[in-house]
């Protein structure tokens, strides 16, 4: 989790569940059941055991010792910033001699390995139950890849320890940031009054019951007795994952991809593994293995930059979301038919695991993919799942699983398969050998669809309200795909928008209901009222709560004596929700504004003050509290407090911008303008900035000076209406 884009992803905290139709595992009555451990299970369970064993779940933490430690800890060093970094060994332990939280070298010791394969990290203790996460990495790669060495996770930022992605700092802390998916049964253990940890696991690394769940009562309802027999009875799991994702693949006569014998039933398997296997926050504690995962966590739909226009990976977004979107995930296609679950490795080497499904003397010839046979260009993978690097050295492959489309990434500006492999040639030489290698040119697909109504979308381009309508209400399209083209029919508003809108509320997919609900805010409140309220008691908790997100504002008067008790329920799941990651500001930000919308400003500044006594460099905590100031009549302590945020913040374009906004409010103009544009300056891909600097700069008589911000901003940003207005609008009073 090193991605800087990740500071934005964590504003959110949010969560789900499935309701009546979507697929779900076999939940057992033992919901009491407690956690035993791996070695209850080897006995019966001996050959999974083996395959698990040195798997990179197994090795996924481990205390540091010896046998365990790859790096080489003897008196090396490695520069970075101008730091010299020391790896060396003391009295049989593991130390590093690096920058600390004040910017000073010290020494610390290296109580963890984190990770094995293709690089290994290290956690270091500090006060208050808190592990960090070093970021110089060993590269696990033989040498003759490149490995065997020291390096950095950020080799061009060069960071220091004033930066939000220090080593020291909350991003980069183990116990919010990693510990959920490397250990079992983690418990995080937050103490606020203290500001500590005490986080606790079952088992140090991703063991048995970290995906069957709790065991005792499946040992219990198993056991053997006195004389050596297995017991009789149910599993005892919380989710029998062996039944749910067991199937079988045949090839019909004349067919060349199998099918699944008998259809999926449910996809416990897939929203298990994608706990740890998807880009998402916490929301909520109570983690049950095999239930939808957006009871308890909030999934990421195809955001920008999470995802290019077309769903290819983009940043560290892992597999769920990619392979949500595939024909594979749609045809029944779980994790467990490509990787074998306990050991982790493909079930059958290179293109021998497609031919599983695609008929070998169809698909693994040269006849289809046109490359020479027993290349790594020949491989399925090569054109059907290119890799992307993340953690610098850390090729993970695009679990989309789609067909390169070399014509609609050029239109798009997103990689193509063909054209990255074969670095100059251009997308014109791709589409052509392609036409002439399968006798068409590229067609109009399900993925051609979503990818260009989510690129229009994006660029708000003319004609996107309609293509992200058409997307949203087409049941053949992802669920994922179709709640990113909800999400963006906020800045697309068309004639039919409003309806699609309505439409997906009551939407089967809990993703797309998520997004529409979240999409309402801006609707005044009677109607905005009337289309929110069903979704409070939503059966998927994520819905539920961007519920609450968007009615909080609606006025208190306006509720009838039925609904209100139903909103005060679903509020204080909300809080609940929220006190999951009371060690995060983004969560104090959240309560501090529903405090806001509920007319508590008292409350709201408590929870933007605690936010900032997390972390200062917390922006978005500044401007609430500003904001908290403003509308209690109190515009100067706004100031100050804007003031006193960018002296904890310097540079940062959000307050300048908010700062600017108060001036004018004070009507100071001219420090007012100075704020505004250098708000503009730091981010100048910003069109509301920049929207409103020239207005500023309109509306105080520098005429000139406004034309040639709009006339900068509309060449950066041409489909913004409001930008585009403005400069027609003011081109025209300047030639009177």
């Amino acid at each position: 989790m090193t991605s800087r884009s990740l500071v934005a992803c964590l504003v959110v905290v949010a969560a789900c569940t499935s309701r009546p139709g979507t697929s779900r595992g076999r939940a057992s009555e033992a919901v009491a059941a407690s956690y035993v451990g791996r070695v209850a299970c080897v006995g019966c369970h001996a050959a999974q055991d083996s395959a698990w064993r040195g798997s990179h779940h197994d090795l996924a933490m481990e205390r540091a010792d010896s046998a365990t430690v790859l790096g080489d800890f003897n008196n090396r060093s490695f520069d970075y910033n101008g730091i010299r970094s020391n790896f060396f060994r003391r009295n049989g332990g593991f130390w590093v001699r690096t920058d600390g939280p004040d910017g000073h070298l010290a020494e610390y010791p290296v109580a963890y390995t984190f990770g094995v394969y293709p690089l290994q990290q290290y956690l270091v203790p500090f006060p208050k139950g808190r592990y960090q996460a070093l970021p110089i990495a060993w590269d696990a790669r033989p040498r003759e890849e490149g490995g065997q060495r020291w390096f950095h996770l950020y080799p061009g930022e060069k960071l220091d320890s004033r930066d939000v992605l220090h080593w020291t700092g909350l991003l980069q802390n183990w116990n919010f940031m990693c510990a959920e998916c490397h250990s079992t049964n983690l418990q995080k253990g937050y103490v606020a009054a203290a500001d500590s940890y005490a986080t606790t696991w079952s088992e140090i690394d991703v063991s048995c019951e970290a995906c069957h769940g709790p065991g005792s009562e499946h040992v219990r309802q198993r056991g053997r007795g006195a004389e050596g027999q297995r017991g009789s009875g149910g599993s005892g799991l919380l989710v029998d994952l062996a039944s749910v994702a067991a199937g079988t693949w045949v090839f019909d006569s004349g067919k060349a991809i199998a099918r699944r014998a008998t259809p999926l039933a449910s996809h416990a398997e897939i929203e298990t593994c994608a706990r740890c296997h998807a880009r998402r926050s916490v929301i909520w504690q109570d983690y049950r293995q095999g239930q939808l995962l957006e009871q308890t966590h909030r999934v990421a739909v195809l955001d920008d930059p999470l995802y290019f226009a077309d769903g290819q990976q983009r940043d560290e977004v892992y597999e769920y979301g990619s392979f949500l979107q595939s024909r594979m995930y749609r045809a029944g296609v779980t994790c467990s038919d490509c990787h074998d679950s306990h050991s982790g490795r493909i079930r059958a080497p290179g293109n021998a695991v497609c031919a599983r499904c695609h008929l070998a003397a169809n698909y693994d010839d040269p006849s289809h993919h046109h490359h020479r046979a027993g290349t790594m260009e020949a491989r399925c993978v090569s054109c059907h799942m290119p890799t992307r690097n993340y953690m610098v050295i850390h090729a993970r492959l695009d679990h989309s699983i789609r067909v390169p489309r070399p014509g609609l990434s050029a239109r798009l500006g997103t990689p193509d398969a063909c054209t990255t492999c074969h670095a100059g040639k251009p997308a014109s030489w791709a589409v052509a050998a392609t036409t002439k290698w399968y006798g068409h040119p590229d067609t109009v697909t399900v993925t051609q669809r979503y990818a260009e109504a989510i690129a229009a979308g994006r660029a708000t381009v003319p004609g996107a309200a309609d293509l992200l309508v058409s997307v949203a209400s087409d049941t053949a399209i992802p669920p994922i795909a179709r709640a990113t083209a909800v999400s963006l029919m906020g800045g697309n508003v068309g004639r039919q928008t409003l309806g699609a809108l309505q439409n997906a509320l009551g939407d089967p997919a809990p993703r797309v209901r998520r997004s529409a609900v979240e999409l309402i805010e801006g609707i005044d409140p009677p109607m905005r009222l009337q289309m929110g309220y069903p979704l409070l008691t939503d059966s998927v908790r994520s819905v539920r709560l961007a519920a609450v997100s968007v009615l909080a504002s609606v006025p208190a008067a306006q509720w009838s004596a039925e609904q209100r008790p139903v909103f005060d329920r679903a509020v204080k799941e909300y809080r609940a929700s929220q006190a999951v990651d009371a060690d995060r500001p983004e969560s104090h930000v959240n309560l501090g504004g529903l405090a806001m919308d509920l007319g508590q400003p008292a409350e709201a500044e408590a929870e933007d003050r605690a936010a900032l006594a997390l972390s200062p460099r917390f922006v978005p905590a500044w401007i609430q509290l500003a904001e908290v100031e403003r509308l209690t009549g109190q515009e100067g302590k706004a100031d100050s407090v804007l003031r006193a945020g960018l002296a904890a913040n310097p540079g940062a374009a959000d307050l300048h911008h908010a700062l600017g906004l108060s001036l004018i409010r004070q009507r100071n103009f001219p420090m007012a303008l100075e704020e505004l544009g250098t708000a503009l300056r730091l981010a100048p891909d910003n069109a509301r900035y920049a929207f409103v600097y020239a207005v500023a700069l309109h509306d105080t008589g520098h005429g000139t000076e406004s034309l040639a911000v709009l006339r900068q901003a509309v060449a950066r940003h041409p489909n913004d209406r409001a930008l585009v207005d403005a400069l027609a609008n003011y081109s025209r009073g300047s030639t009177r």
